[in-house]
């Protein structure tokens, strides 16, 4: 979307994986070894965390770590940071047996607290949790695991995040 933009970027390169926890994430980013100055960073994580059961504060530690280590990363410069909210889970079929309600309100919590962070250090947050309640009755949005997002759904969050992206990178 960016190169259609008449923004050229590289290909990303993406550390963390389905499945992580801001633990792993900290440790992927240690073990890739990166080096240098990005122009673009992205952040998403914080799903796994609540799904293991960790409350805002046991997050917060973490979340306030990755994200530092995302602006340094972009070498302090804030505006090229953004932060992508978490994803409510709570609303895909594999949540059918769970406790949705408790599910939607954590992972409130878990993005009122990293939407705090991010504003506080003057990087850009983009909520794309709206998108992802939808596939509670859009199942396109979902994959046939039931769970993860599907391409549709990604593509709704590209759209979300370009015009930020746009801007950093413009």
């Amino acid at each position: 979307m960016l190169n259609a933009r008449g923004i050229g970027i590289a290909a990303p390169i993406i550390v963390a994986r389905t499945g992580w926890t801001t633990d792993d994430l900290l440790a992927g980013i240690a073990a890739a070894d990166l080096s240098g100055r990005y122009d673009l960073v992205t952040l998403l994580i914080g799903v796994n965390d609540q799904y293991r059961g960790r409350n805002v504060a046991e997050f917060h530690r973490n979340y306030q770590i990755v994200l530092d280590r995302a602006l340094a990363l972009a070498d302090g410069r804030r505006e090229h940071v953004i932060v992508v909210s978490i994803p409510d889970w709570g609303a895909t079929p594999f949540a059918h047996d769970r406790d949705r309600g408790r599910i939607s309100a954590e992972i409130d919590q878990f993005n009122a607290m990293a939407r705090d962070e991010v504003e506080r250090r003057g990087a850009r947050f983009v909520d794309v949790t709206p998108v992802s309640r939808r596939a509670a009755s859009e199942p396109d949005l979902i994959t046939l695991d039931g769970l993860h997002p599907s391409g549709a759904m990604y593509a709704e969050w590209a759209r979300v995040i370009l015009p930020f992206a746009a801007a950093a990178l413009g």
